[in-house]
């Protein structure tokens, strides 16, 4: 079956001219013509990636992907804009964007990245993965940190997420910035950089009540995320329960 893929462009040239190379590229590509319709269509049936103009009429991208990650905390998202200044990126980012591409772009590359975030391995709808890290509970499939002790717990945004899963997998390592970004992002951009800083700060300050936990800035290097006890974060699949 044919990954299903939404366009967002009130472009209708350049939305014609992509949909026809990622149709020969083997996807199924759905064009809407505005935020609103995006939204309603993205609604209607599952998507394996969005592709979202930012300068719409009414409802914009921002907006658009904002409703989309709260619907979908895990479907790739990418921006394709005219506007890629500093804030732009930055915004997308915040919203809960995978990528972030100013035109005119190559979109072979665009093509690329879609297979690399549609390579990764994605749950099974009837399994949890749950990281044990220190006295807390990181559970990925949920998109939270649990406090068993206290019986809270902090929600986080899908990249917080998979950037603190990346961590999880590569405990006791000193991992560099750019090998990060690359398996996190699918990039290495300066823009998708501050924003890891921004979610490594999130994540020191989720993981301040255990003080056996710490992400250290390897200064000229990267980051290194470890335990005093030594023990790597295991993780188990559990069946999730309605």
């Amino acid at each position: 079956m044919k990954a299903g893929i939404l366009l967002v462009e009130d472009d209708h040239f350049f939305a014609k001219v992509l949909k026809r190379y990622l149709e020969k590229a083997d996807y199924e590509v759905i064009c809407c013509e505005n935020g609103e319709r995006g939204w309603e269509t993205f609604q209607q049936r599952p998507f394996d990636a969005c592709l979202l103009d930012v300068m719409m009429p009414g409802k914009d991208g921002f907006e658009l992907a904002r409703e989309i990650r709260q619907k979908d905390g895990h479907v790739p998202l990418f921006f394709i804009s005219s506007r890629f200044m500093e804030e732009d990126k930055m915004m997308g980012f915040n919203s809960g964007a995978d990528g972030y591409l100013g035109k005119p772009f190559n979109f072979e590359e665009l093509a690329l990245r879609i297979k690399v975030f549609l390579k990764r391995a994605r749950l099974q709808p009837d399994r949890r993965l749950l990281y044990h890290i220190g006295t807390l509970t990181f559970d990925y499939t949920e998109l939270k940190i649990l406090h068993p002790e206290s019986g809270t717990c902090v929600c986080l945004p899908p990249k917080e997420a998979d950037l603190l899963k990346y961590l999880c997998e590569n405990a006791n390592k000193k991992v560099r910035r750019e090998t990060i970004l690359m398996h996190v992002w699918g990039v290495d951009d300066f823009f998708v950089g501050r924003s890891m800083d921004v979610y490594m700060t999130r994540l020191r300050k989720h993981f301040r009540v255990d003080p056996s936990v710490k992400i250290e800035t390897m200064h000229g290097l990267g980051f290194k995320f470890s335990f005093d006890n030594k023990t790597r974060p295991s993780y188990t699949t559990a069946a999730l329960h309605n």
